[in-house]
């Protein structure tokens, strides 16, 4: 291995230190913390030097990549994830997006056609009937916000893993990504996309999804932190190209495990 250059004198490690831990005591990053808990141990896991303000970015990008890795291979797609009771759910379901709720896109059901690509054999569009007609599902399960709180909500639609079966998709391929009406996008894994309570929701709380919520369709997975599921989905895309994400590319971790 390389030898590590010495830490500048300028950087504040003790503002490092604090930096780092705060990284890694975000939910989706607790198991790996739990581990590698010392900034010598961190910064010779990841073949980086702290020796100035570019280097402690490089160092806490190649800690946020090697926590997607862990929490990838530790990731069971057959485990579950816990399931609540009607009495359990979180009423009102808090609304949560990047702008304000008044700012929460209007989408016309009546015209609205879900666009699919990339590695799939049929890349028909889907109207919101075709979607509706699929086969059902339903789900009583936490949301887990990487902001910290949680809520229940009652979530309806069909499995994902039935949706990519009928498009042909290409289940080796390694990423699914989405779009969505309000700009914001998203990807996810292939073994989660295939998670048997992984839905492609349509309902919540046995009725019509309420815009706020994510009108037309809203991606549910329980085994993901909240800001993996994508709301108001216009395109679902199969690829081997790394599609990143909203706040990925703003340095969250990819994989976001709840």
């Amino acid at each position: 291995m390389k030898p590590l250059k010495p830490l500048s004198p300028n950087v504040d490690l003790d503002s490092v230190s604090i930096d780092v831990r705060r990284e890694l005591d975000m939910p989706s990053r607790r198991l790996f913390g739990k581990r590698i808990l010392t900034l010598g141990g961190l910064a010779m896991l990841s073949g980086c030097s702290l020796s100035d303000d570019k280097s402690v970015e490089t160092f806490l990008s190649r800690v946020s990549r090697m926590n997607d890795r862990v929490q990838a291979w530790l990731f069971d797609p057959h485990r579950l994830a816990p399931t609540y009771t009607e009495a359990q759910i979180t009423r009102p379901f808090p609304f949560n997006a990047f702008y304000g709720i008044e700012d929460v896109p209007r989408v016309d059901g009546s015209d609205f056609r879900l666009k699919v690509s990339g590695l799939v054999q049929s890349r028909k569009v889907w109207t919101l009937d075709e979607l509706y007609a699929l086969p059902k599902a339903e789900q009583i399960t936490r949301h887990i916000c990487v902001e910290g709180w949680s809520a229940i909500g009652r979530w309806g639609g069909t499995p994902f893993a039935e949706f990519l079966r009928r498009v042909g998709a290409d289940t080796s391929a390694k990423y699914v990504g989405f779009k969505c009406a309000d700009d914001y996008y998203e990807s996810i894994d292939m073994p989660t996309a295939l998670h048997p309570q992984t839905l492609l929701t349509f309902t919540y709380d046995g009725q019509q999804l309420p815009a706020q919520y994510g009108y037309p369709m809203k991606l549910r997975m329980p085994t993901k932190l909240g800001y993996k599921n994508p709301k108001h989905i216009v395109e679902i895309f199969v690829t081997n190209t790394f599609p990143g994400g909203y706040w990925v590319d703003q340095g969250y971790n990819w994989f976001g495990g709840s």
